[in-house]
C-alpha cells in the first residue's frame, strides 16, 4: 500500500490531479471558517448547542460545522444534491426530461446539468431567505441576540452571500469531478465529516480525563467502530451476479456473441439516499415543536418529547421510513421491463428463464429480495450508533415500560438504558459516506495506476468501489 501511494507522485498526471482535489477541498474548508456579515456566529452556536440533534444537526454535518456557526458556505452542497435528486425522479415522470436524456446524448445530458443548476440556485435562495427570517430573533443562552439589526439589507446580504456561496461550492464540487480525483460532491461531504472527528476525539479525551468515562468505554467504542466500518465495506460491496448468456450471431463474415457475461445487482443500491429522505422528514416535527409557540402547549410538549432524538418512537419511526424510501427510489430508478427488454433486443437472456416478460418477473423478485437485506443493512448500520451513545430508553413503552426499566436497574444493566453516553458523533450516515466515499476513490486511483502498468494498492485483487 505504501507503494502504491509512491506510485501516485510517480505519475505527472495523476500527482497534479490529486494535488488539485487537496487545494479545492482547502478553499472549501477555508470559506467554512468566513463569518456572514450581520450574524454573531459564536451567540448561533450557543444556541445549536440545545437543538444539535434532529435535521438542524443533520444538516450541519452535510455543511461541514458551516450551518451551525452560519458561515458564507452554511447552505453547504445539500441544495445541489437536493436538485440532483428532484431532476433524477423527474426524468423518470416527465416525458420531455427522459427523452433529453435517452436521445439527447451529451447535448441533452448537459442541458439537464443546466437545469440542475439552476433549480440549485432557486433552492439556494429560498433556503437563505428562510434562514434569514430564522435566526433574526434567536437568542443564545446567555442571552446575546444573534442578529443585532435585522433590517432589510441584513436579509438582502444574507441571501446574496449564502446564494453565492453554495454556487461556488457546487462550482468546486464540478472542477474536482472534472480535473480531479474522484466525485467532487461526495468528497466535499467526506471533508466536512472527517474534519469534525479531531474535536470529538479531543473531547473524548477530555471526558476520560476528568473521570466521566473509563478507558474501558473508550476502547470498546473503539473495537465496535472498527468493526462497524468493516460490516459496512463488506456489505456495500455485496452484490448479487445474475448470469447473463448471448446468443451467436452473424455481424458480417464474423461470428460474433455466445459469451457469457453476469448483471450485477447491489445489496444496496440506493446508497445513504434514504437514510438522508428519513432523517429529514423525521427531523422536520421535532424542529418545528422546538420552537418557543409550540412550548406554550401541553400536547405540543409531550408530542416533542415522544419524538426526541432517541426516543423509542423514534427509533421505530427510523426504521420505517428507511424500508419505505428505499422500496420507492428503487421502484423509481430500476425499470425491470427495460432492462428485460434491452437483453432481448441485444440478443441476452438468463439462462432458465424465458426472454422478455418472464424476465422482468424474475429481475423484479430478486431485486426485491436484495433491497428487503438492504433495508435490514441499513437500519443496523443507521441505529446501532445511537443505540451505543443513547442506549435503549424504554419508559415511552406504554404500560410495561417503567417496569422493564426498574429491572434493568435493580440487574445492574443501566448501560442498555443510557448507553455509553460518549460525546463523539458516531452517526451511520457519516459512517456510510465516508467509508463509501473513500471506497470509490480509491478504487478509482488503483485504476488509474493499474491502466499506466503500476501496482495497485492490494496485489492479489482489485479493490471495488459501490458501483463494481
Amino acid at each position: 500500500m505504501i507503494e502504491a501511494f509512491q506510485n501516485i507522485f510517480k505519475i505527472p498526471d495523476l500527482r497534479k490531479r490529486v494535488i488539485f482535489t487537496f487545494l479545492l477541498l482547502g478553499v472549501y474548508r477555508i470559506g467554512a471558517q468566513i463569518p456572514t456579515p450581520g450574524i454573531n456566529a459564536f451567540a448561533l452556536q450557543e444556541f445549536f448547542k440545545q437543538y444539535a440533534s434532529g435535521i438542524l444537526g443533520f444538516w450541519n454535518i452535510f455543511s461541514g460545522g458551516a450551518f451551525a456557526k452560519c458561515t458564507i458556505f452554511a447552505l453547504g452542497i445539500m441544495p445541489y444534491i437536493t436538485a440532483q435528486i428532484i431532476f433524477s425522479l423527474l426524468v423518470v415522470v416527465w416525458p420531455y426530461l427522459a427523452k433529453l436524456q435517452k436521445e439527447g446524448g451529451a447535448e441533452g445530458r448537459k442541458k439537464i446539468n443546466q437545469y440542475t443548476r439552476y433549480a440549485t440556485i432557486f433552492i439556494c435562495i429560498v433556503q437563505s431567505l428562510g434562514i434569514s427570517m430564522w435566526v433574526k430573533n434567536l437568542v443564545s443562552p446567555g442571552g446575546i441576540r444573534v442578529v443585532e439589526n435585522p433590517n432589510i439589507f441584513y436579509h438582502i446580504s444574507v441571501v446574496i452571500i449564502l446564494t453565492a456561496g453554495a454556487t461556488f461550492i457546487m462550482w468546486l464540487g464540478e472542477q474536482i469531478t472534472a480535473r480531479g480525483v474522484g466525485n467532487g460532491i461526495s468528497l466535499m461531504i467526506f471533508a466536512g465529516i472527517v474534519v469534525g472527528l479531531i474535536p470529538a476525539i479531543i473531547k473524548t479525551f477530555e471526558q476520560w480525563s476528568q473521570g466521566n468515562i473509563s478507558i474501558l468505554a473508550i476502547a470498546l467504542l473503539l473495537i465496535f467502530m472498527i468493526a462497524v466500518v468493516a460490516f459496512i465495506v463488506y456489505f456495500e460491496r455485496a452484490q448479487r451476479r445474475i448470469p447473463v448468456q448471448y446468443a451467436k450471431r452473424m455481424v458480417g463474415n464474423k461470428m460474433m456473441g455466445g459469451q457469457s457475461v453476469y448483471f450485477p445487482l447491489k445489496l444496496n443500491p440506493v446508497g445513504v439516499i434514504s437514510i438522508i429522505f428519513a432523517v429529514s422528514l423525521l427531523g422536520l416535527p421535532a424542529t418545528f415543536l422546538s420552537l418557543p409557540y409550540f412550548d406554550k402547549f401541553q400536547f405540543f410538549r409531550t408530542l416533542s418529547e415522544y419524538l426526541g432524538y432517541g426516543t423509542l418512537t423514534y427509533l421505530f419511526l427510523y426504521a420505517v421510513l428507511i424500508v419505505v424510501f428505499t422500496y420507492f427510489y428503487m421502484s423509481i430508478v430500476f425499470n425491470p421491463d427495460e432492462l428485460a427488454d434491452n437483453l432481448k433486443k441485444y440478443g441476452g437472456f438468463i439462462p432458465g428463464i424465458r426472454p422478455g416478460k418472464s424476465t422482468a418477473e424474475y429481475l423484479y423478485r430478486t431485486l426485491t429480495h436484495l433491497i428487503f437485506a438492504g433495508c435490514l443493512y441499513l437500519i443496523i448500520v443507521a441505529l446501532l450508533p445511537i443505540l451505543l451513545i443513547n442506549g435503549f430508553p424504554l419508559h415511552h413503552l406504554w404500560g410495561v415500560g417503567s417496569y422493564i426499566e426498574s429491572t434493568f436497574r435493580t440487574m445492574r444493566l443501566d448501560w442498555i438504558l443510557n448507553g455509553f453516553k460518549v460525546e463523539f458523533y458516531f452517526g451511520g450516515t457519516s459512517l456510510l459516506i465516508v467509508v463509501g466515499v473513500a471506497m470509490d476513490t480509491i478504487q478509482q486511483v488503483e485504476s488509474q495506476l493499474i491502466m499506466r502498468h503500476y501496482e495497485g494498492f492490494s496485489k492479489r485483487t482489485r479493490i471495488r468501489g459501490r458501483r463494481g
